[in-house]
Parts: C-alpha cells; structure tokens; sequence
C-alpha cells in the first residue's frame, strides 16, 4: 500500500493480510509479554514530566513494564492531533521516551484523530503517519491509536468509501501498522469499547465483529469491561469479547480512574478482577486518578495482582488468605493484604522530609542554597519559648500512622464501594437518625442510643485527628494532592458529628445543621447537586448497602373502592395515644365532614397516595365550605368565607416519612380549586395534632388566620389562591 492515502476497504484488507503473514508467523513462534503498566488516559491537567519520570521508576520497582501517553488535555494527542511538536516539545518527549527505557518501561505514544479526521482523504491519513514517524524519530517503538470518546456519524465522504464506521477506523490502523512497520506493540481503542455500548450486546455487535474480522492480528484491542467503570471484570465476560475480536484484549482500567467527579478520589486496592484472567488478557493497563500522587495503591496494587499468577504463586510476598464470606478472594491474591502492603510503602513517602525526586530535587537544592547563606540576625542568648502553667501548651504535630492511612483509604475506596469504616459510619448514623426519640426517652433503647452516639463520636474524631497528622505529614507534595478532598470529607464528617449532638438533646441546634439560612459550608453540592437532586435518580446506592430507601410513591384521583381505606387512616389518625385526644371528647372539624363520603367527591377534588402496601394518604377539598360548616353548626365570619370560600384536608400516615407527597397533593388540589374560581382555601389543625401542624406551617402558602368564637382547641390556616 502507498503513502499516497487509502484504498478501497476489501482491496486494502487482502493487501495488508498477505504482506503481513511472514511476520505474524514470527510473532507466533515468540511469545509476546504480558503488558502491565499506566494509562495516562484521563481528562484534566496533565502529569508533569517529572512526575511522570517518578512513575517509570515506580513501575521498574514494582515489576509493571509498560506506560501509555495518552492524557486528553495535550493538544497535540487529541485536538490539534495533525501539528508536528516544536522543537521545545519535541525534547521534552526525547526525554521522557528515553527516562522510561532506562527504567525498563515500554513508552507507547497514542494518538487520538477521531474527533474530526475525515478517513478516505489522503492526506489525513498522510498527516496521521507523519506525527507518528515525527515520535519514532524520538526514539519511541511501540504506538496507539484511540477512537473513544467520539461521534459515530461519518460524514459523507467517508459514508461513500467505507461500508460502515469500523471498516473506516480498521483501514487506517492497518495502514498505519504498516507503514510503522508492524512494531511489537500497537494498541487500537476502539469507539465501542465496553461491552455497555454495544448493540445489541457484545456477540451480536456488528461494530466489533468487523474489528475483530479485519483489524490485522498483530494490533491489540483495548477494553475497559462491562462498563466505561467496570465493578468487575469476569473470566466469562472476556472470553466473550475475545471471541468476537479474535484476540485477548488489553484491559483499559477504569476502576481508579476520578475525572468524572470533582469531589471523589479513589484510593482502594485493586480488586474484582480474579487472577484467572492473566492468561485470558494481553495485558491491563491502569487509567487511574487525576491527582498523581495519591495513585500510589492503584498502581502498587495493580502490580501485586500482576504478580500473583495461578502458575508463579504470589511471587516475594504471601497472599494467601480464608475468604471471609463478603468478597471472593483469589487464593494467591488478597485486596485487603495488597492494600496494607501499598500503605505500608506509601507511608515511608509521607515521612519522607526530602519530596519526590531524591536530594536533587529542586526544593532539596533550594534548601541547600539557603543553609548555605548566613543566618538571619536573631536576639543573642534567646531561649527557646516555653508557656507557663495556666498557658496553652505548645502545638505539637503527630506524626502521621499506618491506621491513619488505612481510615484515609476507607474513606475514599472505590466507585462501587465504600471501605468498612465509612459503611459502618453511614450504617450507624441511619441508626441513630432513626431511633432519635430514644435519646431523650428513658427507655431500655436510650442507653444503646446514647453508646452508639458515643461510638459515632469517636469515629468522626478519628477523620478529624487523621487530617491534622496528615496535613503536619512532611511531604507536601503528597498532601497538596489530597488536600481538597480531606478537607471536604473532614467537613461532612463534622455536620453529620453535629447533627448527631443535636439528637441528643445535650446541645443546641447547630446552626451548620439546622438553620434555614446556614453557611456555605454547611451544605454541598452547588448547582451540579441541585440539578441531581431534582432528577428522578438519585444514585444506584451500590456505595450504601443499606440506606433509607427512598419509598416510590403512587398520587391518583380518589374512586369508590377506596372507601374503606380512606375511613381507615382517618380513624386511625384520631386514635387516643401520645398527644392525642380521643376522638369523642374533640370538637369536630368541618373537614370531617368530607370523610363521611356519602356523596362522591368530585374527582379534581379527592386524591389518594399509595405506597407499595395500600393506600397511605388522602388529600380532599370542598369547592364551597358553608355546607360543610352548616352540617356541624359551626358559624363562621361571612369576611372569611368570602376571602376563603373553599376548605382542604390532608392526612398521611406515619410511616410516609417524606413531605413531599404530601406536598404534592397539596399544590395539585390549590391549582385545581385555583381553576375553578375559587379564591382561597381554608384548613383546620387541632392543638393537639403537633404533627400536621408543623407540616401546615412549614408551607409558605398557608398562614394563621384569627376567627373569634372558635373551640379553643382548634387553629383555622389560610392560602389565598
């Protein structure tokens, strides 16, 4: 095939497959290394080279072999994929390329065209070959190409060339193969690379059985899984692709990866993948978070996993380990094992007063320089400060502890779940939340209550006493990495450790807590939050095993066979217990009057609420309430009537726990009045009923109105329309 552009698809195939076959004969007599390493794939600021030179040292440590370039914020890999790099560029990649073959790491430089290459023009294709010649010039040998991420719609030049959008990509990767001289390692990321977006699923997608058909047997396919984030990754799930792609893929790993959620880190250890999958895969390669310093357990993990193969047992370090019934653990390889091994080294490089770099780092040499100069003038003899006896103390910094990083890694563990010291944090205060009444009741519950709020205690002040010895910790580097998100989490722990306070009764509201108008610390979220909290998805609660499920409600227009239900709550609403009165002692309410349903309320007038038990709730109005007022001989001023001619009433049960359907029926039944000319709406509250009260006057619709002559046990609320 020529330079000149690209042929006819089924032309180009045969050509390429032919030319090729005396190599791949090659390549099947000697067998090709497990590829193992960092993807440098995420969206955001990109490494610095000199972080990037820290991690190829890192990998020849830990045994991983293998670095992919591929960060979505360099122009030149991405957007503006067609200009060659300057000089300045050029030298900077030169010796990036060569820091990673002194420390035995394979660089793959990958290029990313599919936002706007038009596949049948010559000279794209010819551009494509000259960026990749321009980087194998620098020394690099092994190449990517990556579509993901893109439209699938090809434009119409490409539509009149190609059958179909993998025929289009597959010519160009082969053609770039060639003309790269098919090198030992070339990675092609195809745009369905998970099986989640294919259609209608992996074996039936058209998309991948052309790749796997047509894309030359020397290139790789990566792979992120079942999902763009995989939760796991089976042995089934990728001897499915395999065969439709001809091929073990190379796994793109997304498990640590954080560039989607400003306000999560991942620092968990890698897991649910069994090692089964080694001999399935071509290699597995890490995306993991924005923030270099803190992939130090996704990385080192990784590298614990590659090692531990059915064949070479656990290679320098024992990981045998019982499964302990909540995770399936491979038994040359434990998560929980790997994670303390990481923390463990990871520790060392928190304590370490020299940053990463060694001695001739720059901030080591600045403090060389500045040893070296004399000494700022101090008052002579001055001893040192030491505080009196009724003084404070002088501030000392803990140094920083294994346990405090095993609870910084609980904290922030992986997309799918929490570590156990957050679950049983979250676990503890739905607990508490919901026995509250047990606080300030003596009953045989306070005491449990009071212990768990104690317990609850100490576990938000082991988060607050790990951020201060993490943020006295001597590497800095480390810590302007996590710093946002320590911070962050150091803050929700403490609303959550104040509102718990607050339920006990021993302290005032926190105004972080329970003010209307708190602080912008109090809360969280922004305009992102506010946006999620008005959808009808609110998380897949995959991280909270057990939270308080958020009951799915049913509002519907009342009918006859509901009768007997509606008659029921209300009953059971005036029944005597706690600070009710009993129902033949109250003076009777006009709205009572609508529960006797001997005529049918009208149907824009009468709602139910259903959970998923029976009905749940009632809401019904009056158009005109004299009738209502004639029937239990209750005079009312003509005045009010007249500003509020039409009455409501609405019940729920206890265990509807949410306002908001309530609210719902509310607003629904005011709009339908509204529309039919009425006014304003009455409702009556006894004294006695704290529960609806406080509900009625939490709507800013309703106010107070003053009536004279009125049982003194009954308050009359208003909503003009």
């Amino acid at each position: 095939m020529s330079d000149s552009g690209v042929r006819p698809a089924a032309q180009t195939e045969d050509n390429i497959k032919n030319m090729s076959k005396s190599k791949e004969a090659t390549r099947e007599m000697s067998p090709r290394r497990f590829i193992s390493g960092v993807v440098e794939g995420f969206y955001g600021r990109p490494w610095t080279m000199e972080q990037r030179a820290e991690l190829f040292r890192r990998e020849q440590k830990w045994g991983l072999n293998s670095y992919l370039y591929a960060p979505k914020d360099d122009y030149k890999h991405r957007m503006y994929w067609r200009d060659l790099y300057s000089p300045q560029e050029a030298e900077q990649l030169k010796t990036l390329i060569s820091a990673a073959r002194n420390h035995n790491v394979e660089f793959i430089y990958a290029i990313s065209p599919g936002l706007d290459i038009t596949f049948s023009n010559p000279k794209e294709v010819t551009a494509l070959k000259r960026k990749f010649d321009q980087v194998k010039e620098f020394g690099c040998r092994s190449f990517s190409l990556l579509f993901d991420d893109i439209e699938t719609e090809m434009c119409p030049a490409d539509k009149q060339a190609f059958p179909s959008f993998a025929h289009a990509q597959v010519a160009i990767a082969n053609e770039v193969f060639q003309h790269l001289s098919q090198p030992e390692v070339f990675l092609f990321c195809p745009t369905d690379y998970c099986a989640s977006f294919c259609t209608p699923n992996v074996p039936q997608s058209a998309y991948l059985r052309t790749v796997g058909e047509t894309l030359l047997q020397g290139i790789d396919i990566l792979w992120t899984g079942p999902k763009v984030v995989s939760h796991k990754i089976s042995v089934e799930s990728i001897e499915e692709v395999s065969a439709v792609l001809k091929r073990p893929p190379v796994i793109w790993d997304n498990i640590h990866a954080n560039d989607y959620d400003p306000q999560r880190l991942f620092i968990g250890p890698y897991k649910d993948r069994p090692i089964d999958l080694i001999p399935k895969l071509r290699g597995v390669l890490t995306n993991p978070n924005c923030e270099f310093y803190p992939n130090f357990v996704a990385i080192h993990t990784l590298a614990t996993w590659c090692r531990a193969t059915p064949d070479e047992g656990p290679s320098d370090v024992e990981m045998i380990s019982v499964s302990t019934g909540e995770e399936d653990q491979d038994s040359c390889y434990s998560p929980q094992k790997a994670l303390t091994l990481a923390l463990t080294e990871w520790l060392q490089e928190f304590l370490n007063t020299d940053q990463p770099g060694g001695p001739q780092h720059p901030a080591s040499r600045l403090r060389k320089h500045l040893s070296d100069e004399e000494p700022m003038q101090t008052d002579i003899g001055e001893a040192a400060y030491v505080p009196g006896p009724d003084e404070n103390p002088l501030y000392t910094a803990e140094p920083l502890t294994l346990e405090d990083l095993k609870l910084l890694s609980d904290l922030f563990y992986l997309p799918y779940e929490h570590g156990s010291t957050s679950q049983t944090m979250l676990l503890e205060l739905n607990w508490l939340k919901k026995h509250s009444r047990a606080a300030a009741a003596q009953t045989e519950e306070t005491a449990e209550w009071r212990s768990r709020a104690q317990h609850f205690d100490e576990m938000c002040e082991a988060v607050v006493q790990m951020f201060n010895r993490l943020s006295n910790a001597p590497n800095r580097s480390i810590l302007y990495d996590l710093y946002n998100y320590i911070c962050d989490i150091k803050s929700g722990v403490g609303l959550a450790r104040a509102y718990v306070k607050t339920l006990s009764g021993h302290e005032r509201p926190s105004a972080h807590v329970m003010n209307e108008d708190p602080e912008p610390w109090g809360f969280r979220g922004g305009l992102s939050g506010e946006f999620q909290r008005m959808l009808p998805g609110h998380g897949n609660r995959d991280l909270f095993k057990h939270p308080p499920s958020t009951a799915v409600y049913c509002i519907r227009p009342f009918c006859p066979e509901d009768k007997d239900e509606v008659q029921r709550i209300f009953s059971e609403m005036q029944r005597p217990g706690g600070d009710k009165v009993p129902l033949l002692t109250q003076q009777p309410l006009m709205s009572d009057v609508l529960l006797d349903l001997e005529t049918p309320p009208l149907p824009h007038c009468a709602l139910v609420l259903e959970d998923e038990i029976a009905v749940c709730g009632y809401a019904f109005a009056l158009m005109d309430a004299k009738p209502a007022a004639v029937k239990i001989q209750r005079e009312v001023d003509a005045s009010v009537l007249k500003d509020f001619p039409s009455m409501l009433t609405v019940q729920v049960l206890p265990r509807v726990t949410d306002p908001s359907p309530a609210k719902r029926m509310i607003s629904q039944l005011l709009s339908s009045l509204k529309n039919s000319g009425s006014t304003g709406v009455l409702c009556e509250v006894r004294h006695c009923d704290k529960r609806m009260l406080d509900f009625y006057t939490k709507l800013d619709s309703f106010k107070p109105i003053q009536i004279p002559g009125l049982p003194q046990d009954i308050i009359y609320l208003g909503a003009r329309l």
